[in-house]
């Protein structure tokens, strides 16, 4: 009878055996990152802070990773999801798209999935949103986010601090009056910035949206269209404001390159004293150099209003879509979680000059950040309370195209081709047959 004995390796050659064995033949049944994608468009500044958030995020942890597709304009997104949608293709799970001051009823499209559905099911903990929910911006009539906030800015006006030293201006800062601003405009003419004292991107949100808002006045019949049929009638205040743009036109205190970014750019490049434009970009300037600048409130009228009140809240937000696996809605929750964390949100905000999407990414924002940005802290920090009846935003039918309609009619009008009166007048009337149809 023959014994065989066998050789039994020591408890070291085991392991090495053991933890080959696992790298080669148990690759394939460990744990895979759950795929999500992010369509978005951003200003290239802010483009890049994101871009590195998701890099950081990916780096962080293994269960999820993120794919960012960008796009030149938000416009495009929505046109292209749809397409997806036709074709019945799988959609990206994050989309940014504007709500076109009607949240409710994008939330109710088949292919879009409201953040309170998602987060009922994969809840963010510890986060306090930042914005009031009274506020319109992205939420349903009960308050309940539809999107997540993540692309809320505001209008602002830019000054630019050396403009404002070289005209000898006392204080150094803007005038929140309109005719206040007028003789400072003239002065930064002829000490500072002859060609390009004041200008703007922004002529439908400064010269009609918040020119209502900042004037504590209704923008559009029926509360701003929330409680009753909205229509336009501009009054003496919309006329006697547009006709003195249009002198500040003619005489060359505003420059009027229309929505060209051409307006960011010379205010980045110190050729310009003002500039009005949304507060996301901020980012940007703070990383230029050498410019200086500070920021205040959009100006108003004393003869209106004693006091100014608050602009609309305006921008995007990522919203997410309907028909993915539960494990890639956890996953989409996973990482709008992380994008919450204090020191990310704080990140977002301070990099882009989005408002806060927490109160906890306000509150780790240190006074050193405003140091040289005037009253944006201040401007900022009215939005966490619950906003005044006209500055709560406005639902309109159809306002993309009105607001592109608007455009138009400005321009025509500050080009000195209509007077204000007929402007306005004509601009009522197409607002409504535009509302009317489909």
């Amino acid at each position: 009878m023959t014994i065989h004995r066998f050789f039994r390796a020591p408890a070291s050659w085991r392991a090495t055996a053991v933890a080959v064995a696992v790298s080669v033949l148990g690759a394939g049944s460990a744990h895979a990152a759950t795929d999500i994608q992010v369509w978005f468009s951003l200003n290239e500044h802010n483009h890049e802070v994101f871009e590195d958030l998701v890099k950081k995020f990916n780096r962080d942890q293994d269960d999820v990773k993120v794919n960012l597709k960008s796009f030149k304009s938000p416009k495009e997104i929505e046109p292209e999801l749809l397409k997806q949608v036709g074709a019945k293709a799988k959609t990206p799970h994050l989309v940014q798209i504007d709500d076109n001051r009607d949240p409710e009823s994008l939330a109710n499209r088949n292919y879009i999935m409201p953040l309170h559905t998602l987060l009922a099911k994969y809840p963010i903990k510890d986060a306090n949103w930042f914005v009031a929910p009274q506020n319109l911006s992205m939420r349903d009539a009960k308050g309940r986010l539809l999107a997540f906030p993540y692309m809320i800015d505001v209008p602002v006006m830019y000054y630019n601090h050396e403009a404002f030293k070289k005209a000898g201006l006392q204080p150094a800062v803007p005038d929140r009056s309109w005719m206040g601003l007028q003789d400072q405009l003239v002065e930064l003419a002829n000490k500072a910035t002859r060609y390009c004292p004041a200008t703007t991107d922004q002529s439908v949100s400064v010269n009609l949206e918040n020119l209502a808002a900042v004037n504590n006045q209704f923008f559009t019949a029926g509360d701003n269209g929330t409680k009753g049929v909205p229509s336009f009638s501009f009054d003496i205040t919309f006329v006697r404001h547009l006709s003195l743009m249009i002198s500040w036109v003619r005489t060359e205190l505003l420059v009027n390159p229309g929505a060209d970014p051409k307006a960011i750019d010379r205010f980045a490049n110190n050729e310009c004293s003002i500039l009005m434009s949304e507060s996301s970009n901020m980012g940007r300037f703070i990383d230029t150099r050498p410019l200086s600048f500070g920021v205040v409130g959009l100006p108003y009228y004393p003869q209106v209003t004693k006091q100014p009140g608050n602009p609309f809240l305006d921008g995007t937000g990522l919203w997410a879509t309907s028909g993915h696996a539960d494990a890639e809605n956890k996953a989409t929750a996973q990482f709008l979680a992380w994008l919450t964390r204090p020191d990310n949100a704080a990140t977002w905000y301070q990099k882009t000059g989005f408002l806060p999407l927490t109160q906890q990414a306000f509150a780790a924002t240190g006074d050193d950040y405003y140091k040289n940005l005037g009253d944006w802290k201040g401007l900022v920090a009215v939005y966490a309370k619950p906003p005044t009846q006209t500055a709560r935003g406005f639902k309109i039918n159809n306002y993309p195209e009105i607001r592109e309609m608007f455009h138009r009619k400005l321009q025509e009008a500050l080009q000195g081709n209509n007077p204000a009166v007929t402007t306005l007048t004509a601009a009522s009337s197409e607002a409504a047959q535009i509302m009317k149809s489909k």
